[in-house]
């Protein structure tokens, strides 16, 4: 009888062990987590990356700033890379601190990065940004506060049309984040939609840091990408003057798909500078 009752203790506390690993695994494993988002009616997947003293026993009380990235995929480990160089104890460059990264896989970036509807030739998907962000701001954000070390500082990094939705994220006076990333932007505005764009910032964004990295993307698209990204930083500092703390950096030698890995280092370095 004793054996019995410790062989069905066994198999008992082994299913709950078991059943508990499978809810455990399908919310966080040790790189990626999954999110069932009612915002978005869909699971959502984030790839994870730790700072190296985040682990450390002697460390347990530490907790950590959060670079939220978009296009997960694509730049996670070019952005554990430029992090690790930046703020681990290895290099002591402590350019910054060293900090979560959650990068955000795509399911259909046209609609999640953009914020309006255009009517195009072809059928799109565009204009579910604000959803997109308030999935970020409702859900994942505070996810990743019950579930890790993080501080309340966020950092939100964004290429293109991602690039695009960090500036929108950045004019939000509901938006969580503390400094934005847009790295060669695909602003579509025209001068009367940029304007009134800029005159509905609120004064909060005021407060928060935004480095805008622009690429050479030749005579043929100057107008719509160099030049847009200059009026618009001169919409800012005419409206706001010397209260706002953006930076415009133009790389002569980097195309749009080059860029994101000195745009990535420049703006971290501009965006934890002390003024």
């Amino acid at each position: 009888m004793k054996n019995l009752i410790i062989a069905f203790l066994y198999i008992f506390l082994g299913g709950i062990q078991t059943i508990f690993s499978q809810q455990l695994d399908n919310r966080i494993t040790e790189n990626q987590l999954i999110i069932e988002s009612n915002i978005l009616n869909e699971e959502r997947t984030c790839l994870i990356s730790l700072p190296d003293s985040y682990n450390d026993s002697s460390k347990m009380d530490k907790r950590y700033p959060v670079i939220i990235l978009l296009d997960g995929s694509t730049f996670f480990k070019t952005s554990i890379g430029v992090v690790h160089f930046m703020s681990s104890d290895r290099n002591r460059n402590h350019l910054m601190p060293e900090s979560i990264i959650v990068a955000i896989e795509n399911i259909d970036r046209e609609r999640d990065f953009t914020v309006t509807k255009l009517k195009t030739k072809r059928p799109n998907t565009m204009g579910g940004g604000r959803k997109f962000l308030e999935f970020i701001q409702k859900e994942l954000v505070p996810f990743l506060d019950k579930n890790y070390r993080t501080t309340q500082f966020r950092t939100l990094i964004g290429h293109s049309l991602g690039g695009l939705l960090a500036l929108n994220a950045y004019m939000d006076k509901n938006s969580n984040f503390n400094s934005y990333i847009s790295m060669d932007p695909s602003i579509w505005w025209d001068g009367e939609i940029m304007k009134n764009k800029v005159d509905s910032i609120s004064p909060e964004s005021l407060h928060k840091k935004l480095y805008i990295a622009t690429a050479n993307q030749g005579k043929a698209n100057y107008k719509r990408n160099k030049k847009r990204h200059d009026l618009l930083y001169a919409m800012l500092t005419r409206k706001f003057g010397t209260e706002i703390n953006v930076k415009v950096e133009y790389f002569d030698k980097e195309n749009h798909r080059s860029i994101p890995l000195i745009a990535m280092y420049e703006g971290l370095k501009y965006l934890n500078q002390n003024d």
